[in-house]
């Protein structure tokens, strides 16, 4: 009838903000407006790094690398669709679910032609080579 809620004070005008209440009230309307990610790590490994992404029940089809420029974006999306009906076609139980996951990174400092990438028990990983440094050679001017 009445469900359980946790009683607070709220008779307090200084405790009142309807610019939060605002934002509370957006913010389940619309949800936060986010995109889900995954978790990655990136490790120095002297001449390259490695990046490790966690993107568990992902089939190697779903997911894509993409590089523009110097931004490298890896995307992965999940369509799922579990249907049960009895003798007549009635849905007995249904569940459908979705999920779109992006992340990018900066290849400041990276050849992007040698990337390579695998994607073994939901881990994928990339080895990002660095690029050689340059040092310009030393030189004497002359004066003219």
């Amino acid at each position: 009838m009445f469900g359980l809620t946790p009683y607070t004070r709220r008779n307090n005008v200084a405790y009142y903000d309807p610019f939060r209440e605002l934002e509370n009230f957006e913010k389940a309307f619309f949800g936060s407006g986010e995109m889900p990610t995954f978790k990655t790590d990136i490790r120095d490994a002297g001449k390259a790094f490695e990046l490790e992404a966690d993107l568990p029940g992902f089939k190697k089809e779903d997911i894509k690398i993409d590089i523009h420029g110097d931004r490298l974006t890896i995307s992965a999306e999940r369509k799922n669709e579990n249907d049960e009906k009895d003798d007549k076609g009635n849905y007995v139980y249904r569940e459908r679910s979705y999920g779109a996951y992006s992340r990018s990174f900066d290849l400041t400092g990276i050849r992007a032609e040698d990337i390579t990438a695998s994607y073994t028990d939901g881990v994928l990983k990339l080895e990002l080579p660095k690029q050689e440094e340059t040092k310009p050679e030393p030189r004497r001017l002359e004066i003219h």
